[in-house]
């Protein structure tokens, strides 16, 4: 036995193994209680070895229903809801009927510096080397900016990667950054006016912007908006080539769908940059399209040939306008007289201001101001911009007032309220509120009945008629039926009462008149007689031809097929008579010099 253990003590003995005598006689056999050791050993062996295998089989077991026999569209591991906030922009994008995006949030980084860490000659060293980088930064405010013992002062916002870089480079310990985010509006100045833009705390202080300030803030979703990039493109370049053209002022362009009363394309020049809205002035800034309130001339004699059928006159009706009218000191005359009787429907022909006074008149003062306000020229356009003008409505309203805003003086309207009542007046006769938000087909409203259905063919008809013989021939575009008026009114002078020298013009166009879907208005502040004009500056001149550019380019894009049958089946055999969209002789001496 003191073999066996001195063995033990000098060898390692594993379960099972024969232990052999020390004189290398044959192997020992292991006594009782060895033998229970041994086989304790194997058991707890087999033991682990068996919850081991039992493991592997469940995390096995579970891949394979993870990966095989998983149910289909089960959602991801990781949703938006588990991104870290950081990550989330703080104000939702702004995007265009098709979703093109017009304003969206980009990370940045702001510049500021922590005094306390900066030792004074690093001190000395930043004021000396930020303005080589940032030449807004002068020396004298980074003096007066960089006093020792402050904790945040802000330098700089908007810093792009390769400037951040640069501040790195300097080695200034003090100088920090901060993550923020920065306003872009990848359109730029062609959206201005509509989608505004922020401060640099990303609050809203202009258009869109600042009308769903909250709701831009609030949400997630993008605001949709019924601008059409695409049309808002043709309308900006096409006005402003006018206005280069045509020397003049400024202008203003829109196009709406006259059956939703979406405004797919709102122009205002001069304009601005988004980006750059603290340091533009104020004309840039100023919205013409909606704030503005202007006397838009005889494109207001379409209201007052609607005006006159809705209380029962016929087309046949005829109206004297042989002499000029003398009325409380004032002479209402003709731009080119005919000194003959006229009906309705060569008033618009030939723009005659004697006949629309005459006609006026007749359906008096008090049914003149109640059709006006059903057609909503006399209260503020409801609209979601904030920039909304208010009409400049006569108080009193008297007898010269009912005769001079029958041909548009002496009333004022913003011209997003013009085309939105001249919509009204080819649509059927509804009058719906204009929107710059996206409309689906059930949330269209249903619009307020201003003039009958029939009567709304007989405007479409007295439109027609005056592109095709009229003022308008120079909006006339083959194949879309192309009807509209002009206006040319004379501009209020700073020194009181109407200037001799300067006008504004405009023209509206409505197409096609078969079946009417798009109009289009453009106006003109202070056109210029340029070559080619007769050395006139009416509107038959420029925001005519304007607007017949505007139709042509747009209605390929929104999808309007010109047509090829006869357009006339489209209206009442009688009315094509009496309005006499086939038989009219040309009018004499230059047309297009009509007012």
């Amino acid at each position: 036995m003191m073999g066996l253990f001195q063995s033990r003590r000098n060898r390692f003995v594993y379960p099972g193994a024969e232990i052999r005598s020390s004189t290398g006689g044959s192997p020992a056999r292991l006594d009782g209680e060895n033998h229970r050791i041994v086989e304790m050993g194997r058991t707890r062996l087999m033991v682990a070895a068996c919850l081991f295998g039992l493991a592997f089989t469940v995390i096995g077991g579970r891949l394979v229903e993870l990966m095989a026999l998983g149910e289909p569209g089960e959602p991801p591991v990781a949703t938006l809801a588990d991104e870290p906030l950081e990550t989330r922009m703080a104000r939702a994008d702004i995007v265009d009927r098709d979703g093109l995006v017009l304003a969206t949030n980009l990370p940045t980084v702001h510049l500021y510096a922590d005094t306390r860490a900066i030792p004074e000659k690093d001190r000395l060293r930043a004021i000396g080397l930020l303005p080589t980088l940032f030449p807004e930064l002068t020396t004298e405010e980074l003096n007066n900016k960089l006093v020792p013992g402050k904790a945040f002062v802000n330098l700089r916002y908007n810093l792009t990667p390769i400037e951040q870089q640069a501040v790195n480079d300097l080695g200034i310990p003090g100088l920090n950054f901060e993550r923020a985010e920065r306003r872009v509006y990848p359109a730029g100045r062609l959206v201005a006016h509509v989608v505004g833009a922020t401060d640099v705390d990303g609050n809203g202080i202009a258009g869109l912007e600042k009308a769903f300030d909250a709701r831009l803030t609030g949400e997630d979703i993008p605001l949709r908006l019924s601008l059409d990039l695409r049309v808002q493109h043709v309308a900006h370049r096409a006005l402003s080539d006018s206005i280069d053209h045509f020397k003049a002022v400024g202008g203003t362009a829109l196009v709406m769908d006259v059956n939703t009363a979406e405004v797919l394309a709102l122009v205002s020049l001069p304009d601005y940059e988004p980006e750059k809205i603290g340091s533009t002035g104020e004309d840039a800034r100023f919205n013409q399209a909606t704030l503005g309130v202007f006397e838009m001339g005889s494109t207001f004699k379409l209201f007052n040939s609607a005006l006159g059928l809705e209380n029962g006159m016929q087309l046949t009706d005829s109206f004297d306008a042989r002499h000029p009218i003398q009325i409380g000191g004032f002479t209402i005359h003709d731009f080119h007289a005919k000194g003959t009787w006229l009906t309705l429907p060569e008033i618009l022909q030939y723009s005659s201001n004697i006949g629309s006074a005459r006609l006026a008149t007749t359906v008096g003062t008090e049914k003149q101001r109640a059709f006006l306000e059903r057609l909503g020229l006399l209260d503020p356009v409801p609209f979601e911009l904030p920039e909304v003008g208010r009409p400049l409505v006569p108080n009193p309203w008297r007898e010269i007032n009912t005769m001079t805003i029958a041909y548009g003086h002496g009333l004022a309207v913003t011209p997003l309220q013009t085309i939105t009542a001249v919509s009204a007046l080819v649509n059927g006769g509804l009058l719906r509120p204009p929107t710059l938000l996206r409309r689906a087909p059930r949330d269209i409203p249903p619009g307020k009945q201003v003039i009958s259905a029939e009567n709304s063919g007989k405007m479409r008809a007295l439109m027609r008629l005056v592109v095709e013989s009229g003022s308008g021939r120079n909006a006339d575009v083959k194949g879309y039926y192309v009807g509209g008026k002009t206006g040319s009114a004379d501009k209020l002078s700073k020194v009181g009462g109407y200037s001799n020298t300067a006008v504004r013009t405009s023209f509206i166009a409505v197409f096609p008149m078969t079946d009417p879907k798009y109009v289009v208005l453009v106006m003109l502040d202070d056109p210029k007689a340029v070559p080619g004009t007769s050395n006139l500056r009416t509107a038959g001149w420029n925001a005519t031809p304007t607007a017949g550019r505007i139709v042509a380019e747009i209605a390929p894009i929104l999808g309007v097929a010109p047509q090829e049958e006869d357009p006339t089946v489209a209206f009442d055999a009688q009315v094509i008579q009496q309005v006499g969209l086939r038989s009219l002789e040309p009018l004499e001496g230059p047309a297009l010099a009509t007012r």
